[in-house]
C-alpha cells in the first residue's frame, strides 16, 4: 500500500523530520546563509543531498568543503559534523541516515 510523505518550503530555517522508521530516518533541512546546525556526531551512516545551494561541511579535523546542489555526501558513523551555509541563497537538503539511529551499533 502507497504512503505519501510531505515535506514544507519556507523563507526561514526549517528543520523536519519527514520518515523515521527502522529502515531508514529522512530529515528535511533549509538554513540561510550564516545559519548553522550544532556540531554533532553522525549516530548512523549518513548520506546528506543537496537539492538546492551550496552547503559547507566539515568532517572532523578535515578542511570545510562545499557541497553543490546535486550532490549526495556519505558520512560514516561516529564522525563529527559541521554544518552550515556560508553561501548567499538558502541551501535545502535532506539527511538520510540508513538504518534508523535506534538500530545503528
Amino acid at each position: 500500500m502507497k504512503k505519501l510523505y510531505r515535506f514544507n518550503q519556507s523563507d526561514e530555517k526549517l528543520i523536519e523530520k519527514i520518515l523515521d522508521d527502522d529502515v531508514v530516518m529522512i530529515n528535511h533541512i533549509i538554513l540561510n546563509q550564516g545559519e548553522t546546525l550544532p556540531q554533532h556526531d553522525s549516530n548512523s551512516n549518513v548520506y546528506l543531498m543537496v537539492v538546492r545551494g551550496t552547503l559547507t561541511l566539515r568532517l572532523g579535523e578535515d578542511p570545510s568543503k562545499c557541497c553543490e546542489n546535486g550532490n549526495i555526501i556519505n558520512v560514516p558513523g561516529k564522525v563529527k559534523m559541521n554544518i552550515s551555509n556560508e553561501a548567499p541563497e538558502q541551501v535545502e537538503f535532506f539527511v538520510i541516515k540508513a538504518p534508523s539511529p535506534r538500530l545503528y551499533k
